[in-house]
């Protein structure tokens, strides 16, 4: 019975190899192959990467000058506005001045039309006294001297109103 079983050994043995699977040695070829594929999947892939980021980095440098360009434009009207509106302020600056000469001029005329008013009045009153002859010396001067400051002060308002009429014609 071992001589049997011996036997039968063998021969499932024998049978076993003859039935075995073959092993393929293009699996280790298909493998070299898909790696080499992977390895140019990966260079085209990292080339599209590279271009995507070249393009990228493009259109960030187009929007960074167009920003940039904004800005500019941006600060440029403000200048503008800013120059508009010191010039209105100038404008409006040699408007009161000149507002304030033309008053000037009519108070001024206003204050000799008065003071000569009064000098008039002065000098009637003055004649009238005389014509009369109820002066005594010393009121004649005073009163002489009365018409005299008085003809001073309306020199003096002609005089102011030559200075406000120079100022006026020159901002004019």
């Amino acid at each position: 019975m071992k001589i049997k079983l011996l036997i039968t050994a063998l021969f499932l043995v024998a049978f076993h190899n003859l039935n075995a699977q073959e092993i393929n040695t293009t699996v280790v070829d298909s493998v070299k192959i898909d790696a080499l594929n992977l390895e140019k999947q990966k260079v085209a892939d990292k080339q599209i990467l590279d271009q995507q980021l070249k393009n990228d980095k493009n259109a960030l440098k187009a929007q960074e000058k167009i920003e940039k360009d904004q800005r500019n434009a941006e600060k440029k009207l403000k200048r503008e506005q800013d120059k508009l509106k010191s010039d209105q302020k100038k404008f409006e600056k040699e408007q009161s001045r000149l507002a304030s000469a033309e008053k000037s001029v009519a108070k001024n005329k206003s204050k000799l039309s008065n003071a000569q008013k009064d000098l008039s009045k002065m000098q009637a009153k003055h004649s009238k006294a005389l014509d009369k002859g109820k002066l005594s010396p010393v009121e004649v001067e005073k009163g002489n001297l009365k018409i005299t400051k008085q003809q001073l002060k309306v020199k003096e308002i002609e005089e102011d109103i030559e200075k406000s009429q120079k100022k006026l014609d020159k901002l004019r």
